[in-house]
């Protein structure tokens, strides 16, 4: 919205060019959707808090959580408003991978927002049954995928890419939306089963997000794209600004969402957050980069998937609980320090991905 007043202004000055450079707004989206998130963090808070929207605690949980009954719950709703503000303001609304990815975002956190609705209603954590929660997750993640499918312009647009391996790719054809779907809904649940701690979920997910900025850029660059030996999509560059605001809401929020957390997202937040990156990982060919850096996210869900075919089949659990942070923190370990190690398996996680750009 502000680029096309800057570039109105560009008649007057030619100073408001600057605005034309996608790393100055990424920045720009940053900042903006902190100060949002900061000037609206403690008012949402306190509505939250007067209209008692506090959480519900799993009676099979930790003992520990017992104590995080009625903290104000739907937080992500805040990153949600951070993210489309800055976006809005600061990319280029005529691309259309900005319109997919915002899209996506909002769909899942809508999806979320309802969920985290009915446990508040009823009073309990169950909240939208997991066939109607899929279904409707589907419904965002397939309409998403074929979009991109559809409104193709060229062949690198539907080609998956393997990293850390020169000139090797396959062209996937129609067999694109079933891959661009599971990544969708697949990083959307785990990242929602990975939201069980203070800020055990959103640091990862800034981290990743800003590490698909860095992608996002370098592919919807010709010249960059052609040294790094990288796909170059034309237009993806511009989603560098939502990962900016992305990275701003995100620590915006952290800021409320820190040991001992003052508010916690929610699905509104983690349904909504998953799917940004599973989207982002898309548009910009690297699917395979996002299940490297997103190994927290990947391990979560991993535990979950083996105690729950463990107990089934044999009757016995392989972890002491799942997701993986449970088991931990039933082995002893302090909440923090659950938090803080698995905040530095994503990092080193994502210093790996990132050097996909270089080791080919």
């Amino acid at each position: 919205m502000l680029l096309y007043l800057a570039g109105w202004l560009e008649e007057f000055h030619s100073g408001f060019r600057v605005f034309q450079y996608i790393t100055l707004r990424a920045i720009l989206g940053v900042l903006t959707a902190l100060v949002v998130s900061f000037v609206f963090g403690p008012f949402l808070i306190r509505r939250l808090s007067q209209y008692q929207i506090g959480q519900q605690i799993r009676e099979d949980g930790p003992k520990s959580h017992f104590s995080k009954a009625g903290t104000p719950t739907m937080g992500g709703a805040l990153i949600l408003l951070a993210v489309a503000v800055a976006t809005l303001l600061w990319s280029d609304l005529t691309n259309r991978y900005v319109w997919v990815v915002l899209f996506t975002t909002l769909a899942f956190g809508a999806v979320g927002g309802w969920d985290d609705y009915l446990k508040l209603r009823y009073g309990n954590s169950k909240g939208l049954s997991a066939r109607s929660k899929y279904f409707w997750q589907s419904v965002a993640g397939i309409a998403a995928a074929c979009f991109l499918y559809f409104s193709a312009q060229n062949a690198v647009e539907t080609t998956l890419i393997l990293p850390f391996v020169k000139d090797v790719s396959w062209q996937l054809g129609w067999l694109f939306i079933p891959l661009a779907y599971l990544v969708i809904v697949g990083t959307s649940n785990a990242v929602n089963l990975t939201d069980g701690l203070d800020g055990l979920a959103i640091n990862p997910t800034v981290l990743v997000g800003g590490a698909l900025g860095v992608f996002a850029y370098l592919s919807g660059h010709f010249n960059f794209a052609n040294y790094l030996g990288i796909p170059f999509v034309p237009g993806v560059g511009e989603t560098v600004i939502f990962c900016g605001a992305l990275v701003g809401a995100g620590l915006g929020f952290l800021w409320f969402n820190a040991y001992p957390a003052q508010v916690f997202m929610g699905d509104v937040g983690a349904l909504a957050l998953g799917a940004a990156l599973g989207v982002l990982a898309v548009v910009t060919r690297q699917e395979l980069v996002l299940f490297i850096m997103a190994g927290v996210f990947v391990m979560e869900t991993v535990s979950v998937i083996l105690q729950v075919a463990s107990y089934k089949l044999t009757g016995r659990r392989i972890f002491r609980m799942a997701p993986l942070h449970h088991h931990f923190e039933l082995k002893g370990w302090p909440e923090p320090r659950v938090i803080v190690r698995f905040w530095i398996v994503t990092v080193i996680l994502v210093l790996i991905g990132l050097a996909s750009l270089k080791i080919r």
